[in-house]
C-alpha cells in the first residue's frame, strides 16, 4: 500500500476509536435493491463520490456487485470490468479513504492496488480462501461481517453471530491480519428474519467483549418497511432511527445511502450523549 494511501488508512482507523463514522455507500450496480443502476457511468459515480464526500462521509464503499436476496451473481472478470475505472480515479482524487464492497480475492486485491484501503466482505473472509491472504498482503482494514447461506428462524442471532465471527477471526489471525484492522458487522438484512435483524440491532451491545468497532448497514432496508409507513420518507426515518439505536449500543460505523441526514443526526445524537 503507497504511503498516501496507508495514511488514509491510519486516519480512519484513528477517526473511529475517537468518534462515530459515516461511510458513504457508491453502488456501480445495475440491480442494487435501493439504488441500482443510478451510478453506472464514470461521471454519475464520481459525481455521487465526490456529493458523499461533500456531505461528510469518512470512507467511500464502492460496490460491483449486488448482494440483495435473488441478485444475479456476476464473475470477478465482469465486477472487476464495473469498479476498476472508478476506484482508480477516485483513490487519488478524494480526501477520504475507499474500500471495496466484495467477497472475491481477485477484486480485492486490485481494488487495493489501486488505492482502496479496505475490504468490506459480506462473507467475512469465509466464501473465498484467498481474502484473508490479500487483506494481509496488503496491510488492509477488512469488515467481517456475519451472513448465513438461509435464514433459520429458530436460531439465536446474536450466538450464531458470535460463532462466524470466531472462525473469521480465526481465519485472519492465521493469515496475519493486524487485529487494530479489524471491523466486524453482524450483518443486517443478511439471511435473517425481520425478528432476528431487531434483535441483532437491539443486542448488540453482547459484540462489545471483542473489543472491535462495530460497523452496522441497515439503510432503506425491507424489514425497516414493518416497523414504518412504508414510504421513501419512512424509509429514510427509520434508517436513520435504527442507526442511533445502534450509536445507543456502541455502533461506531454506519453504511448509508444518505450521507448528510445521518451526520447531522449522530451529532446531535453525540452532543445530547455528552
Amino acid at each position: 500500500m503507497e504511503q498516501p494511501f496507508r495514511d488514509r488508512r491510519d486516519a480512519f482507523l484513528r477517526k473511529i476509536l475517537r468518534r462515530s463514522a459515516v461511510m458513504g455507500i457508491l453502488n456501480v450496480t445495475p440491480d442494487s435493491f435501493f439504488d441500482g443502476g443510478q451510478f453506472q457511468t464514470i461521471d454519475a459515480s464520481t459525481a455521487h463520490a465526490r456529493k458523499l464526500v461533500a456531505d461528510g462521509c469518512d470512507i467511500v464503499d464502492i460496490g460491483g456487485e449486488s448482494s440483495r436476496p435473488e441478485a444475479t451473481p456476476v464473475s470477478a472478470a465482469d465486477e472487476l470490468a464495473r469498479i476498476e475505472t472508478i476506484v482508480a480515479q477516485l483513490a487519488p482524487a478524494l480526501d477520504v479513504a475507499l474500500s471495496v464492497d466484495t467477497s472475491k480475492a481477485r477484486v480485492a486485491a486490485r481494488a487495493l492496488e489501486l488505492g482502496a484501503v479496505a475490504v468490506n466482505d459480506v462473507w467475512g473472509l469465509q466464501q473465498d480462501a484467498a481474502m484473508a491472504g490479500v487483506v494481509a498482503a496488503a496491510d488492509a482494514i477488512v469488515v467481517i461481517m456475519h451472513n448465513r447461506a438461509e435464514k433459520d428462524e429458530t436460531l439465536d442471532i446474536v450466538t450464531d453471530i458470535r460463532r462466524f465471527f470466531d472462525r473469521s477471526l480465526a481465519l485472519a489471525a492465521k493469515a496475519g491480519i493486524a487485529r487494530e484492522r479489524i471491523i466486524l458487522d453482524p450483518g443486517i438484512g443478511f439471511a435473517k428474519t425481520s425478528r432476528q435483524n431487531r434483535d441483532a440491532l437491539a443486542r448488540l451491545g453482547e459484540l462489545k467483549d471483542y473489543g472491535l468497532p462495530i460497523m452496522v448497514g441497515v439503510s432503506r432496508k425491507s424489514f425497516l418497511g414493518s416497523l414504518s409507513a412504508g414510504n421513501p420518507e419512512a424509509s429514510l426515518i427509520g434508517t436513520v432511527a435504527a442507526n442511533l439505536a445502534a450509536a445507543a449500543q456502541g455502533a461506531r460505523i454506519f453504511r448509508v445511502h444518505d450521507v448528510a441526514e445521518h451526520v447531522a443526526a449522530l451529532k446531535v445524537f453525540h452532543e445530547i450523549r455528552a
